[in-house]
């Protein structure tokens, strides 16, 4: 088959790993591990590199609606956003790479689980009603994949994703609040949960997601994980993410802007306790989240999987900006409409992806000026592009804070992928063992 070429979160996502450098550099499996990732030449003779082939196939012959049921799907199993039964029920009515078939049995989905969850909360069910709502509410969000942004169910969807997930929202104890922080003439939607009821100071995490990212995404990827910890969770949509872009608000150089409206609000707050304030980013928010830590000391600790020291060089080499017409006419709608929300939400035209190249320079930030104790956690398998290791060497030879750290999440625990999305209980551990440590010696 041929070459998929990449797109999505891998966009922004092939940033997602680079290679070492520093002194603390360790493998989740304790030993080096030999995967193999795919490599294309392109047309001037050098490898791109596919962040969405999963090495494995979940259910879909088409590389990129694998990747995605098998990381995005099934990768929030354990965190209460899909069933195992429903998911696989609904995987095999959609057609092999067809978008519109994608959109349809998902949302049939939402709709089913929906229902069950208002019969539930209409009987005074109260954690039924939250079970099923929750779910409700990200099969929405997955029927959003490969809806272009001229088609009103894009925000009809959304709209209804969000609203269930504030209804089941309010029945978790503390309940997760959801927010809004004025910003440049429109809002940054998002959720907080509490460690504890009450106002006692906490630490906080603030979860930053990447190039497709809705803050639905981020709630299922780790809240549950955060709040099991005693941290209070916090997410967000920034420029770029969510619906913004259909504001105007795509992704900017300049990032560190509407996180320090992010930290400006959370630091509002008495739950969160300003010593114990961290943030982690993944794909493209493992960009974000540096970049704002370089400019804003308030953040006391960073997470990301990966590090994006510089996001044009990485998508210079991205199979989607490199693709040729005949290979761009071959795509599946699938995929195609998958590259196109890309543009999109960068601001580039959506039939010229060659432009996301241009479209990020200026993305990037400087290692040596991040102070604070830093994480990286990287996919075995991302880790086999050359840029990925190089960007994550950099940062590990110039991050200043002795409490810098690194691991390799190996192929042979199912932790390979983009961001590690198809083993969150391994990123957990990775990332709250060392905050504890982090914030204990503070």
């Amino acid at each position: 088959m041929h070459k998929r070429v990449l797109a999505v979160m891998a966009i922004f996502l092939l940033s997602v790993v680079l290679t070492i450098g520093g002194k603390d550099v360790s493998r989740a499996s304790g030993k080096e591990g030999t995967t193999k990732t795919k490599s294309v030449e392109s047309k001037e003779g050098s490898k791109v590199f596919d962040a969405h082939d999963t090495g494995v196939r979940y259910h879909f012959s088409d590389t990129d609606m694998d990747f995605h049921f098998g990381t995005l799907v099934l990768g929030s199993t354990v965190n209460h956003g899909v069933e195992i039964g429903e998911a696989f029920y609904t995987a095999s009515k959609i057609k092999e790479g067809d978008a519109p078939s994608w959109q349809e049995e998902w949302f049939k989905m939402a709709r089913l689980a929906e229902a069950r969850g208002e019969q539930s909360l209409a009987s005074g069910h109260e954690v039924s009603a939250r079970d099923q709502l929750q779910r409700a509410s990200y099969y929405y969000r997955i029927s959003l994949l490969s809806i272009l942004p001229d088609d009103p169910r894009l925000k009809e969807r959304a709209v209804k994703s969000r609203s269930l997930m504030k209804k089941a929202g309010e029945l978790f104890d503390p309940p997760m609040e959801y927010f809004e922080i004025p910003f440049e003439g429109t809002v940054l939607p998002g959720y907080f949960r509490k460690a504890v009821a009450g106002t006692k100071p906490a630490k906080t995490l603030i979860m930053i997601g990447g190039g497709e990212t809705f803050a639905e995404d981020l709630v299922f990827y780790i809240a549950p994980q955060t709040h099991e910890r005693g941290y209070n969770f916090m997410t967000v949509d920034l420029p770029g993410q969510g619906l913004l872009p259909l504001e105007g608000r795509t992704f900017r150089p300049d990032m560190n802007v509407p996180m320090k409206a992010v930290l400006d609000y959370a630091l509002s707050r008495p739950d969160v306790d300003p010593k114990r304030l961290a943030s982690y980013g993944y794909s493209g928010g493992g960009g974000f989240v540096p970049q704002a830590a370089m400019h804003d000391p308030r953040i006391r600790a960073i997470a990301m999987n990966s590090a994006v020291v510089d996001a044009y060089p990485l998508f210079s080499t991205m199979p989607a900006v490199l693709a040729t017409p005949k290979e761009i006419a071959s795509w599946t709608t699938f995929h195609g409409n998958i590259v196109k929300a890309i543009c999109w939400r960068w601001g580039v035209p959506m039939d010229k992806p060659s432009g996301l190249a241009e479209a990020n320079r200026g993305f990037s930030f400087d290692p040596a000026k991040v102070t604070v104790p830093a994480l990286i956690i990287v996919g075995e398998g991302e880790y086999g592009s050359e840029e990925v290791k190089r960007q994550q060497k950099v940062c590990m030879d110039n991050f200043p804070n002795p409490m810098k750290k690194m691991l390799i999440a190996p192929t042979a625990e199912g932790a390979t992928n983009h961001c590690v999305m198809e083993n969150r209980s391994l990123v957990s551990q990775v990332l709250f063992d060392w905050l504890d440590e982090v914030f204990h010696q503070e």
